[in-house]
């Protein structure tokens, strides 16, 4: 028999039972559409999650003080807040096991609370020492804030007082009006950019009007100047409710004088963020004078870079976990070829008896046994398809192609290694044990 007569037997066995061989199509169907849909959900979510992430800034370092770095890393030292450097002789430490004070730490030489002032800031924006810094903020952030107009009000998750190089080291814009300049820092002017969400909060509608108008936060009385673009969400935190002020402003109001909460440093290009680092790290644990720092530094690469990684990991598992139906649909296809050899035992033995060889048994079986798998995966992946291109739990799924490539290549794969035992075992029938068979 030629390629063309087992291809024309192995249609006509499948037609001629059309509701089971598409019940066996069905495993398949589901399997490769699994597949193609979990991925595209972890290929989406890693997509939505990075955009939200390179919105705070693709080459943006923060540091933060670090209030305790535990009492067994970095050699035992132990920081946290609640003040400046101590001269005149170290103070007595709390031996381990007793209670005392836990804002002091023995460093041998002096005792120094974690933090981050003003002056370090400045620091930071010299040429030579840091020539990968492109602009530095200050930042303090006050807390409980309520932002009141007329009779509505707003509990403001974020409110940042800092300079003007914050809006260009986050890329924030401003949709509506204008953002605060450095005279405004210097004169300690009373007035705030708001969020979209404190906006609509505050005057309803898409919040343009509140450009212009007066707000109370937190009873200190500041002007409207702009509103910020909308930045979405992250996850739970909503990225729009906010309000950014002059960091004199803040503190002559909200939050008083003391430490900052961190600094905001942006390098002069994403490559040169490893040096920009480097350069912080070297100024701040100069002027701090500590042996080991008392401060973090982190930047939405290295969160991006490690959110990949586990992200990845979960788009595997749901591809894995999809692979499963895949391979419950192959042995469906065995199953079924299997009964068809059964059933058409008498007629294997009449096709033997009249001159047909093995390899043309196992060829119409092995045949039919892929056009299922192939025909259920083409249709699996055009549910797939249609499927992981829709928007589905607030962020849009993404198709990933080597999915699509790689379950229809499994597909085939699964009706030549299913349908080969079935096949082989027609083809080993005896013909004179067929044509006996009823």
């Amino acid at each position: 028999m030629n390629p063309g007569q087992i291809l024309q037997f192995a249609v006509a066995g499948v037609l001629a039972n059309k509701l089971r061989s598409a019940l066996t199509m069905s495993g398949i169907v589901i399997g490769v559409a699994a597949v193609i849909i979990l991925v595209a959900v972890g290929t989406g979510a890693g997509a939505a999650t990075a955009a939200s992430i390179s919105a705070l800034g693709s080459n943006t370092l923060t540091i933060t003080p670090e209030s305790d770095q535990g009492g067994g890393g970095r050699g035992g030292v132990r920081i946290s807040g609640g003040g400046l450097v101590v001269g005149g002789g170290p103070r007595p430490v709390t031996p381990p096991g007793q209670a005392g004070p836990s804002t002091q730490t023995d460093r041998g030489t002096e005792i120094r609370a974690a933090q981050l002032t003003l002056a370090d800031a400045e620091a930071l924006v010299d040429a030579e020492l840091a020539p990968s810094v492109a602009s530095v903020a200050p930042v303090v952030s006050a807390t409980s804030v309520t932002a009141t107009r007329g009779g509505a009000s707003h509990e403001v998750a974020t409110l940042t007082g800092t300079t003007p190089s914050y809006l260009t080291n986050h890329d924030d814009a401003v949709q509506a009006g204008a953002a605060f300049t450095d005279s405004d820092y210097l004169a300690r002017n009373r007035v705030a950019l708001v969020g979209v969400t404190v906006a609509t909060a505050l005057v309803g509608g898409d919040g343009r009007a509140i450009v212009g108008q007066p707000i109370q936060l937190n009873g200190a009385a500041f002007q409207v100047v702009g509103l910020l673009a909308a930045k979405g969400s992250s996850g739970p935190q909503d990225q729009d409710d906010r309000v950014i002020a002059p960091m004199t402003a803040v503190q002559d109001t909200l939050t008083g004088y003391g430490p900052l909460s961190s600094i905001s440093v942006r390098a002069v290009s994403a490559e040169a963020v490893p040096a920009a680092t480097v350069e912080v790290t070297a100024i701040l644990n100069a002027r701090h004078g500590t042996g080991v720092p008392d401060f973090s530094i982190s930047s939405p690469t290295s969160i991006l870079e490690a959110v990949s990684e586990v992200n990845a990991t979960f788009t595997l598992l749901l591809g894995a976990v999809a692979g499963i139906s895949l391979l419950v649909g192959g042995i469906g296809v065995m199953n079924i070829m299997l009964v068809t050899v059964t059933e058409r035992t008498r007629e294997i033995g009449i096709r033997k008896a009249v001159g047909a060889q093995k390899a043309d048994i196992v060829g119409q079986f092995l045949v039919e046994a892929t056009m299922l798998a192939v025909a259920g995966g083409l249709i699996g992946i055009v549910i797939g398809v249609a499927v992981g291109s829709m928007s589905i739990g607030g962020f849009q799924l993404v198709v990933a192609p080597f999915s699509v490539v790689l379950a229809f290549a499994v597909s085939v794969a699964i009706g030549l290694f299913f349908g080969f035992y079935p096949a082989n075992k027609a083809a080993n029938l005896r013909p004179i044990h067929a044509l006996r068979y009823e």
